[in-house]
């Protein structure tokens, strides 16, 4: 039953998109349909990510005062939290929110990954999934730009995967704050958040590659394109947070 639903909810309408915009991209190409597809379904999450953003520059921007009231009540812990939940609601930010994001891009992601990978077999569309008014497309072209097979793998397009993969995580995770304890010690905690930093940055991007060219080059495609999109998007929120700063500093 749960599986009938997310056919019907996440898979049916993605591989409907996929197989309608291969038949108006130019030349049929199955990669440009599967750059614009995965576009598309970005900016329908923009308002989610664009909220999520802001919310961790926020973070980052009081992480001062976090710093402060962790240190001031370390004997407390139940004090703690309510402190740090009053702070945050005091500047308006969600902490659950790339929470809240990760968790509703979850059956997108992976009903992209079954059209990208099981949708395209060798150029053969399954008219059985297909809605009365999307018509199967007169030709296919599965050569992206006449470089690479959508349906083999790739050793480029794995790479690109792996190396945008890194660079969006670089972007995203905030940098950790030194160690307030005496003597700089590290915490247990300061040490596992810094170890899962760690196998964030550069676990991931390897794993991320290791999938993307494991799968099919129509996955690696997929994945150089969401991250791009992801990178573009928190430079153009960096930026204009800049911006309404320095608009901020020359009005005081």
């Amino acid at each position: 039953m749960i599986g009938d639903a997310f056919h019907i909810v996440f898979y049916q309408p993605l591989y409907n998109g996929l197989v309608f915009l291969v038949s108006w991209v130019p030349f049929a190409d199955v990669g440009i349909a599967i750059i614009t597809l995965t576009i598309l379904v970005k900016f329908v999450l923009l308002p989610l990510t664009h909220k999520s953003t802001k919310a961790q520059r926020k973070i980052k921007e009081i992480e001062p005062e976090v710093t402060k009231l962790r240190e001031k009540h370390k004997e407390d812990k139940q004090i703690q939290a309510q402190k740090m939940m009053e702070l945050y609601k005091e500047h308006g930010i969600n902490p659950f929110s790339g929470c809240l994001l990760f968790i509703v891009q979850i059956p997108f992601i992976i009903a992209l990954y079954w059209v990208f990978w099981k949708g395209i077999q060798n150029g053969n569309f399954d008219p059985g999934a297909l809605y009365s008014f999307v018509d199967v497309p007169a030709t296919v072209n599965l050569n992206f730009l006449s470089l690479v097979n959508m349906s083999e793998k790739s050793v480029v397009l794995a790479l690109l995967a792996g190396i945008s993969q890194y660079f969006q995580i670089k972007l995203s995770i905030p940098t950790l704050p030194e160690s307030t304890n005496e003597g700089n010690k590290p915490s247990l905690k300061d040490d596992f958040m810094r170890s899962f930093q760690l196998q964030m940055k550069y676990g991931l991007p390897i794993f991320v590659a290791f999938i993307a060219y494991t799968i099919s080059s129509a996955v690696a495609l997929y994945w150089v394109t969401s991250n791009v999109f992801t990178i573009i998007h928190e430079l153009y929120v960096r930026h204009k947070a800049k911006k309404v700063t320095l608009i901020a500093k020359s009005r005081t």
